[in-house]
């Protein structure tokens, strides 16, 4: 069971400050998530505030992962601004779960929650990448993605050196209520 509570994020200061404080730490860990270490906070929370205010607009949705306590254990973004030849599709982007969260099943259950609201916003066809180096492909595989092809030198680790980057997708079966 559970100890934790996923929901959309808004543009609360607590919130924009537990963001940033995750990106930070998740960074430091050697996380490729488009930042680089030492990541100051405020920028953090600047990307952040960019976020909410698209998700604001409709063209994203923020979830987080919440313990019993209040604190923030892990977050993820579908991302919903697409262009107009792809309005079947959505992205899965900012999957990250604090170090000391891990192996509570946080990122599963983030995944899961992106995947119903992606159903609900009509969205069937799901694409992500991770990092070939300290990536979370194996999470995406064990949560039925499919590996689609990788490529290499894609983008500098946080704490330098060149990363690839494996590409997924994952095929949604319609909700109830969808046509097929």
């Amino acid at each position: 069971m559970p100890t934790f509570t996923i929901r959309p994020l808004g543009e609360a200061a607590a919130t924009l400050d537990q963001l940033a404080d995750i990106l930070v730490e998740v960074v430091a860990d050697g996380g490729s998530v488009s930042f680089m270490h030492p990541l100051a906070p405020e920028v953090a929370r600047a990307f952040w505030a960019g976020s909410l205010a698209s998700a604001a607009r409709g063209e994203r949705i923020v979830l987080g992962a919440w313990d019993g306590g209040g604190a923030l254990l892990g977050t993820v973004t579908l991302l919903l601004d697409t262009p107009p030849n792809q309005p079947h599709r959505g992205e899965i982007a900012k999957m990250m779960t604090r170090p000391s969260a891990r192996g509570r099943g946080v990122a599963t259950a983030l995944l899961a929650e992106a995947e119903r609201l992606a159903r609900q916003h009509h969205r069937h066809l799901l694409v992500l990448d991770t990092a070939s180096d300290g990536g979370a492909g194996s999470l995406y595989e064990r949560c039925g993605y499919q590996f689609a092809g990788e490529i290499p030198q894609f983008a500098l680790k946080p704490h330098g050196g060149l990363s690839g980057t494996r590409i997924y997708f994952k095929l949604l079966a319609p909700s109830r209520g969808d046509a097929a």
